[in-house]
This record gives structure tokens, sequence and C-alpha cells, in this order.
């Protein structure tokens, strides 16, 4: 990214171009919004004929069902007395049955497509409303924005000589904020949506069983009592990669070592975790900053060292907080990772770290050799909560 010297006036101006690239943004959202609604609608209508045609096609099956008793029960008699009966009597007999089979077959078949096609925009609706209520979130963002532009800032080109690092820090967040919002939203179509859409399927074959074959229909409500027990497992996932809750119920010290136990059993790496003279009063937003660059120095250690063993010492020294971690994995060579303003996508786990060290006044430096393993040595200073958040 080149250097510009930027005075007052060239400030302003792009600040002008920045609210008419927000309004024009805006409405573009706006007509995103209306598309999302209509698509709802039209979607809305097109189920509601849906579910109609699936309740047509039960009221038929019943029927047919119904019919092919009848017609069973009078093939029946028929065989039985078959000397009252004339061979034209056993034919139509046959015949009736065999068409009412036919007919039922075939209704089954169209009646499993209707509930699939049902189910099918079941999630796109749920879909659709989720882009029309993100848009609509955008909107209210962008209008709060465009308000903030028009007024505020207007005049302030002076106090923004740092404009370059600035933005560039802007890009990173809102790049990590999207990413953070993709990966949750894939998350959640991936494993509770589907779990979620399985578990209607699964109660209305329930539905249907409790009618036919009750013992049938008890192993169904079995397996959607399954099916929901592992949805809330993976919500409960999610919403602790979010934030762990135990940071604040139980502190930093015991959350990382409850951390550590499950990456050992997930991964099947040995981490040994080792701390020294660490305060249980660590400040919020250190003791969230050290948990998230061990979750992401492990997860590097996964995905890119090869190693089977790794390590996390934590010690306070002075008034300093003091974060090893360390692996005997391929290793690599840390001037072939760029960690800088002129790269937004090599070494992104790295930079990450950076970054939230860097916010705290601290220090990282990394230590590794091809085939001879990687150290990451960090220093945080112990400073309040208020200095940390740059009140």
């Amino acid at each position: 990214m080149p250097n510009y010297k930027h005075n007052a006036v060239q400030m302003d101006e792009i600040i002008n171009k920045t609210i008419k690239a927000l309004d024009s943004g805006k409405k573009e959202i706006i007509e995103i919004a209306e598309n999302s609604r209509k698509e709802c609608s039209r979607l809305q209508e097109e189920l509601a004929t849906l579910k109609m045609q699936v309740a047509e096609s039960l009221n038929e099956i019943e029927n047919l069902e119904h019919g092919l008793k009848v017609s069973k029960k009078r093939l029946y008699d028929v065989n039985q007395n078959f000397q009252r009966h004339s061979q034209d009597d056993l034919a139509k007999a046959y015949q009736s049955a065999d068409d009412l089979r036919v007919k039922l077959a075939v209704r089954r078949e169209q009646e499993s497509y209707l509930i699939k096609r049902r189910n099918d925009l079941e999630i796109r609706i749920r879909d659709s409303m989720k882009t029309l209520e993100r848009a609509d979130n955008l909107i209210g963002h962008v209008g709060i924005a465009l308000e903030y532009l028009s007024s505020d800032l207007k005049g302030v080109g002076e106090q923004l000589s740092n404009l370059q690092q600035k933005q560039f820090l802007g890009l990173r967040i809102i790049e990590a904020q999207e990413d953070e919002r993709k990966r949750v939203a894939r998350e959640i179509h991936d494993g509770p949506a589907q779990s979620m859409s399985n578990a209607v399927i699964k109660a209305e074959i329930c539905e249907k069983m409790m009618d036919i074959n009750m013992t049938e229909a008890k192993i169904e409500l079995q397996n959607l009592r399954k099916v929901m027990r592992d949805s809330l497992q993976e919500v409960r996932r999610i919403i602790y990669n979010l934030r762990p809750m135990a940071l604040d119920d139980l502190g930093l010290l015991p959350t990382l070592e409850r951390y550590v136990v499950s990456f050992k059993e997930t991964t099947g790496i040995n981490v040994t975790f080792k701390y020294r003279g660490i305060d249980e009063t660590t400040k919020p937003v250190i003791a969230l900053t050290v948990f998230r660059i061990v979750q992401e120095a492990l997860n590097n250690v996964l995905k890119h060292s090869n190693s089977k063993t790794a390590g996390v010492i934590l010690e306070k020294v002075d008034d300093k907080l003091n974060i090893i971690i360390f692996d005997n994995g391929v290793g690599f060579n840390p001037k072939s990772i760029k960690m800088t303003n002129s790269d937004l996508s090599g070494g992104f786990g790295l930079f990450s770290m950076k970054e939230r060290v860097a916010l705290l006044e601290g220090e990282l430096s990394i230590t590794s050799e091809e085939k001879k393993g990687t150290r990451l040595n960090i220093q945080i200073p112990l400073i309040n909560e208020g200095e940390a958040l740059g009140k």
C-alpha cells in the first residue's frame, strides 16, 4: 500500500467520496432486501400450495389403502368360494387389487417427492429470511455510518495524518468480522440447521408410524432424541468457540487447562501446559487475548507442524505475562511468512496473533527452523483493563 501525504482538503474529499460510496451501497442493500422479501413471499406461497398438495396426497393414500384392503378381502372371498364365482369374477378381483396396489405405490412416491420439495422450500425460506435480516441490519449500520461521516468527521483531515495505518487496521477488522460471520454461518448451516431439518423429517415419520407400528415409532423417537441431543451439543460448541464462558466463570487457567485437555483428546497431539506466578484475577481483556493466542497457536500446530507434541508455558515476570508455545514439528522459515500491512493473505494466523498482542502493547517473536520445530515467545504488559482498551 503506497504512502500518500493527505492534507485537510484531500481528507474532506476522501470522506465525501466515502459518503457517496456508502450511500450507493445502501441503495444496493435496500434493493437486495426488497428482492429477498419478494423471494420470501413467493416461496411462502409455493410452500402453502405444496402443503395443500401433501395433505391431498395423504387423503388419497388413505382412501387407496382402504380400497386395497376391501379389494384384498374381495379377492380372498372369491378364492375361498371359487365354486360360486366365475373365472371372470376371479380375474376382475385380481385386476382390481393389482390396479389399487400400483396406484398406491405411485401416490406414495409422489408423496415422498412432495415432502422432499416442502422440506427444501422450508430451508430456502429460512435462508432467505436470514439474508433479509442481515440486509436490514446492514441498512441500519450503513445509515449510522453515513450520519457519522456526514456530521462528526467532516473537516478533521488534519487530525488523521496516520490514516494509512488506521485504514489498514479497519480493513483487517472488517475482514476478521466477515470471516467469523461466514464461519459461524457455515457451522450453523452444516450442523444444527441440518440436524433440525432431519428432526422435522423424523418427527413426520413418527407421526405416521404411531398408527401403524408403535415399536417402529418408538425407535424413530429414540433416533429423534439422539439427533436433538447432537444438535444441542453442536450449538454449545459453536457458542463456546465464539466466547468460552468458562473464562468468566472459572478464570484463565482452568479454561486453558480444559481447552488443552479437549485439544489433546480431539487431535491426539500431546500438549503439556505449565504456569507459574499467574494471578487468577487477570483482567478479562488480557485473559481473552491469551486464550485466543493459545487457541490460534495450537490450531497452527495441528494444521501445519505435523508434530505429535507441543507445549504451552505461562509465567508472570515482574509486571509482564510471558507466553511460550512450542512444538517439535517440521518448522519453517519465518522470513517467508509476511506479517505486515503489505500483505493481507499470507500468515493470517500469525498476523492475527501479532495484532492481538500489539493491541495490548506487547511483543511477539518467532523462532523456527525447518525440521527443528517452532517456538513463539510473547510478552504482554499486565496493564489495567482501561489502558488496554485505550481509555
